[in-house]
């Protein structure tokens, strides 16, 4: 008797919707585009600058711009989504994605493709919170582990594979192909989307567009990112290239933390969401996941180029044991999210990624390849258990039009904490090669050790935080009007 009460209630727990399950499938697919062309563009800037006869940092600004822009328009997907429903949102942002595209694909000087590419950005920043938002809302608060890692997929496989593919195609066909192959994906894309994501009714209060808190939320955002950015560029802060942006985005940041707790009106993004603790918990490791995700994804390509003397294609194919490692615990990680909830995995999964992550804190240039690559496969694991656990945290217990709000919240800070990371990290290998009075190949390798055990340091911070998680399932209400 009692194997017939626990087979019902386990198939319940296992149970996914297919409808849920086809509208996941196809937010996956348009999201492919962006995070492909976000990756692959990194590997054509020698490209770009030789056949528009221009200089690197002025090809530089194809991928600043395009991250600036982004920064800017996520802030509005949340208003949109409540103000006209998320699946005309999703759709809109296809369609501004693939004119972008489009028109980078015809590009004839470095001027016209980074305002193209600018246009490309809003598409995408509106597209990527919006993904989320849909899918939460879509799935009623329920399953929200095992959506998540379903969504996941192209966040994972894009910087993996972006730059394999990226120097396939530019070394047989041109740079112009990275966006010609956006055409396609993102018309069928949009077609998926329009016959395959049930139509959405918007939130019966017409919510205004907060202006205000656009003026101070986007530019803050855009500015620091910028600003961060300029940190590895010019080595640390002591130049006003780094403190001016970096103070002007904290200063706009806190005018519009000051003004949108005193407003009237629905700000752009409800702060009082942050006095759940649960919720600025979930929040806060985010940021610092993003710092050890994007920290040790700018460290490893560079590692294996200047300290092992690898192709940028080769290079690309050593971070494949990353991404199969992720691609292994994704789908068990999501759904053991919805079981046991957060903390535990990613208290777990912080110390797998140090414990990962010390082969590369003792590299040189003869470390066995095969010990490395095992690393990274275990890393990869380990990964998915950084983000998927704490996305669960964060959405359960929400409204409806409390939903988009979380999105956008959650992409600022994996976005700046990733920024952040990476600029840390590469501030650190500099300053440690300047400070070598030759540089051999022995004290590269070392500046890059140096580096490593700094992203070892990321991950035992993040350990903080994480152990306010959750750690046992809450009941599900994400969804409810």
């Amino acid at each position: 008797m009692s194997d017939q009460k626990t087979k019902p209630k386990k198939a319940q727990k296992e149970k996914l919707d297919p409808a849920i399950l086809k509208v996941a499938l196809i937010l996956v697919f348009g999201a492919l585009a962006p995070l492909f062309d976000s990756t692959m563009i990194n590997v054509a800037i020698r490209t770009l600058t030789s056949d528009l006869q221009s200089s690197v940092a002025v090809i530089q600004w194809v991928i600043t711009g395009y991250v600036l822009t982004m920064g800017m328009a996520i802030p509005v997907s949340g208003w949109a989504v409540n103000r006209f429903g998320g699946k005309k949102v999703y759709m809109f942002s296809l369609a501004v994605f693939l004119a972008g595209s489009v028109l980078c694909s015809l590009a004839w000087n470095p001027g016209s493709l980074i305002g193209f590419r600018l246009l490309q950005g809003v598409g995408a920043g509106i597209l990527i919170p919006t993904l989320q938002t849909v899918l939460v809302q879509t799935a009623g608060g329920r399953n929200i582990g095992r959506m998540m890692s379903i969504i996941s997929i192209p966040t994972l496989l894009g910087p993996i594979l972006g730059p394999v593919l990226g120097g396939v195609i530019i070394n047989s066909l041109g740079w112009r192909f990275i966006f010609y192959v956006n055409i396609p994906i993102t018309l069928i894309a949009m077609l998926l989307a329009w016959r395959g994501i049930p139509a959405d009714e918007p939130s019966t209060r017409k919510q205004t567009l907060d202006l205000t808190g656009l003026l101070l939320l986007s530019p803050a955002f855009a500015i620091l990112i910028y600003g961060i950015a300029q940190v590895s560029t010019y080595g640390g802060l002591n130049s006003s290239r780094v403190i001016v942006p970096l103070a002007a985005g904290l200063i706009l940041m806190a005018a519009f933390i000051i003004y949108a707790l005193r407003t009237r009106i629905e700000p752009l993004l409800d702060l009082r969401l942050f006095k759940s603790r649960i919720f600025s918990a979930s929040n806060v490791t985010v940021f610092l996941a993003g710092m050890v995700m994007n920290g040790a994804l700018l460290l490893l390509p560079l590692y294996y180029q200047q300290v092992r003397g690898e192709s940028v294609l080769y290079t690309g194919m050593m971070m494949i044991p990353q991404g199969l490692g992720m691609l292994l615990t994704r789908s068990w990680i999501g759904s053991l999210s919805d079981r046991i909830g957060s903390r535990i995995i990613v208290i777990l999964s912080l110390l797998v990624t140090i414990f990962a992550t010390l082969p590369f804190a003792f590299a040189g240039s003869d470390t066995n390849l095969i010990l490395l690559a095992a690393a990274l496969v275990v890393r990869g694991a380990a990964l998915n258990g950084l983000l998927i656990p704490v996305m669960v945290s964060a959405y359960v217990g929400l409204r409806k039009d409390q939903i988009p709000h979380a999105s956008i919240s959650m992409k600022i800070c994996q976005t700046i904490g990733g920024a952040f990371g990476a600029a840390i990290l590469a501030t650190v290998s500099q300053h440690q090669l300047s400070g070598q009075s030759a540089s051999s190949l022995q004290n590269i390798a070392g500046a890059y050790d140096v580096a490593f055990w700094w992203s070892i340091g990321f991950a035992v911070i993040a350990l903080i935080p994480a152990l306010i998680l959750p750690s046992h399932r809450s009941s599900p209400a994400a969804g409810r009007g």
